[in-house]
C-alpha cells in the first residue's frame, strides 16, 4: 500500500514542488501531500529561510508555517527536518536532522551531496521523470556529456556569450579579460532592462549558445564542491566552458574540458591569449569529454528512502 507523506516547506524556490527531490520521493512510492508544518511528517527548509531572524521580521508567508511548527513542538510533535540548498551555503547552515548540499568531504551520515547541476539531468534511466530545465531549453544528457566536445565549436564564431543578472565581481573582471582577445556578448537582465527575471526571458540558453564557440559561465562564488548547472550546460550546447571555480571541480568534471579562469587571475590573465587564440590548444579541448564517469542518483535515493521511512513510521 502506498503511504502518503505530508511535507511542509519554508524558504524554497517557487517551483520547488516540481524539482528533483519531490520527484524522487514520488518515484519511491510516496505520494506527497503538501501541507503546513502543524501536520507535516517532514519539513524541508531551503536556502531562503533565515533562522537568525525573529518571527516578527520574517516575510508574512513564512510566519504561519513557523508558528504552526512551534505550536506542534510545544505539544510534543516533532516532524523530521531537512535542509536543502541550491546556493553556496554550508550543509549545517540551518540546524536540521538531515541535509542536502554541495559540500564535499562531510563526515556525517545525515548529509548527502546533491550539487545543483544534477537537478538538470535527465534521470529517466533511473526511474525519475518530470524535472525540467526551462532556462536552458532541455535536460542534460549524461551520454552526451561523456563524449568529447567535438570540433564543431571551432567552426562557430570565435566569441563568448555570458548570461547574467548582475556583473558583480569577479564577473566584471572576467568579462574584461576575455574581451581583450574575443568579443563577449551579454544576455540577461543586466544587459536588457526589459527582462524582469531570468525565467521570463524570451530565449533559451541552448538556442543562443549555438552561435558561440565559448560560454563565459563563472560560478557566483567559490567553495569546494559548489558547481552549478553552468559548466555542463555550456558543454551540452557545444561550447567550450570558460569557468571560474576552485580546483576541486575535478570531483565532478574533467578539468581538461574546461578553461578555468581562476588559475589565471594571479598573473592578470596573461596566459589567456595562448589558450583562446591557439588552434592546437583548442583542438585538445575539443577531444575531451566533460564527464569521466557516469554519475548516478542511487545514493540520493537511498538517503531519501531512509528519511521517508523514518518520517512515516
Amino acid at each position: 500500500m502506498r503511504k502518503t507523506i505530508r511535507i511542509a516547506t519554508s524558504g524554497v524556490a517557487d517551483d520547488y514542488h516540481q524539482s528533483l527531490v519531490p520527484l524522487i520521493i514520488r518515484s519511491l512510492g510516496y505520494p506527497i501531500e503538501w501541507t503546513l508544518a502543524a501536520r507535516a511528517d517532514l519539513i524541508i527548509f531551503g536556502s531562503f529561510f533565515n533562522p537568525q531572524k525573529k518571527l516578527r521580521w520574517l516575510p508574512k508567508p513564512l510566519r504561519p508555517t513557523l508558528e504552526a511548527w512551534t505550536e506542534k513542538l510545544q505539544h510534543g510533535h516533532r516532524p523530521l527536518t531537512l535542509f536543502q540548498t541550491g546556493e553556496n551555503l554550508r550543509h549545517n547552515h540551518i540546524p536540521c536532522d538531515y541535509s542536502l548540499s554541495f559540500d564535499l568531504a562531510v563526515n556525517n551520515p545525515k548529509h548527502c551531496r546533491l550539487p545543483y547541476w544534477l537537478e538538470m539531468v535527465d534521470w529517466s534511466h533511473e526511474g525519475v521523470i518530470g524535472n525540467q530545465n526551462p532556462r536552458f531549453g532541455r535536460l542534460l544528457d549524461l551520454d552526451r556529456l561523456m563524449q568529447p566536445l567535438g570540433h564543431e565549436f571551432l567552426q562557430r564564431p570565435r566569441r563568448a556569450a555570458i548570461f547574467a543578472s548582475h556583473l558583480r565581481e569577479p564577473r566584471a573582471t572576467l568579462v574584461k579579460a576575455i574581451e581583450r582577445h574575443i568579443p563577449v556578448h551579454g544576455f540577461g537582465s543586466v544587459f536588457d532592462a526589459s527582462i524582469s527575471h531570468h525565467s521570463r526571458s524570451s530565449f533559451s540558453k541552448a538556442s543562443v549558445l549555438k552561435d558561440y564557440a565559448f560560454n563565459l559561465c563563472p560560478e557566483n562564488s567559490m567553495y569546494p564542491g559548489y558547481y552549478t548547472e553552468k559548466i555542463p550546460e555550456a558543454f551540452m550546447a557545444g561550447c567550450l566552458p570558460l569557468s571560474w571555480a576552485d580546483s576541486n571541480l575535478i570531483f565532478d568534471f574533467n578539468p581538461n574540458a574546461i578553461i578555468n579562469l581562476a588559475s589565471m587571475m594571479s598573473n592578470d590573465f596573461a596566459d589567456l591569449s595562448k589558450t583562446l587564440l591557439d588552434e592546437e590548444r583548442l583542438l585538445q579541448y575539443s577531444e575531451q569529454p566533460l564527464l569521466s564517469s557516469k554519475p548516478s542518483i542511487s545514493g540520493i535515493l537511498v538517503f531519501l528512502k531512509d528519511i521517508l521511512a523514518t518520517a512515516t513510521s
